[in-house]
């Protein structure tokens, strides 16, 4: 018979499911909201403790929203349930991200491109490329992670970007990617990987508008600084 620790074990008042009854969804830490999905802790510990260890693993809520089923696996205490509920969760929360940009409205500038990812970049722990799609008028379509890691040519494939650019019928693009030092000085790597992928647009007819660095809360746009 299992001894793990069950949500009823834990103090009423403390409990994440009745917490977010009683003051809402945006009062919970995230290890709460976290807790919620997970149900059950383990022999050992809570599941608000196994929440806060799961965030701890994985550093922050981005690095664990990108994580995969197998790495989920090698934690203790997640197992095939809760590494795919887990992953459903941050699934779903993409979706209706992406599906909101839409309503974003029309990109007229390199500031209103930053304002779009500036808040999710400025303080992620590793590189992050990312693309924003657009259409004819420069409306936005969606947005999208390419790739996690430091940005060099050979992690940015064309395949993989302009595969998802296809895919939504982007007439433009604009690259993204972060500095989590915060110094938003372009590297060879960056100039390379830009001058390629233009490159490449221009042969699908798919327009690359600009490259925008993210760091410390602010930006740098290629465009504005004539690397593009």
């Amino acid at each position: 018979m299992s001894t793990a620790v069950k949500m009823k074990d834990v103090p009423r008042e403390e409990r994440p499911r009745e917490r977010l009854i009683r003051h809402g969804a945006e009062r919970l830490a995230n290890k709460e909201l976290l807790a919620i999905l997970l149900r059950t802790g383990n022999q050992r510990e809570s599941v608000l403790m196994l929440a806060e260890r799961l965030l701890a693993r994985f550093g922050s809520l981005p690095e664990l929203a990108t994580t995969s089923y197998e790495e989920l696996l090698t934690v203790n205490g997640i197992g095939p349930a809760k590494a795919t509920d887990i992953l459903a969760a941050f699934e779903l929360a993409k979706r209706l991200g992406e599906s909101r940009m839409e309503f974003q409205g029309i990109v007229n500038s390199p500031q209103d491109a930053a304002q779009l990812v500036l808040r999710e970049l400025s303080f992620a722990d590793k590189e992050h490329f990312m693309i924003i799609m657009l259409n004819t008028k420069h409306r936005v379509i969606a947005k999208k992670v390419i790739s996690i890691g430091h940005l060099q040519a050979s992690l940015v494939h064309p395949r993989e970007m302009f595969k998802e650019a296809i895919r939504r019928s982007s007439a433009a693009v604009i690259l993204v990617h972060n500095h989590p030092s915060g110094d938003l000085t372009p590297s060879r790597d960056d100039i390379a990987t830009t001058e390629r992928l233009r490159d490449v647009g221009d042969m699908l007819g798919i327009d690359v508008l600009d490259h925008i660095i993210i760091g410390d809360n602010r930006y740098l746009s290629f465009r504005e600084q004539g690397l593009l």
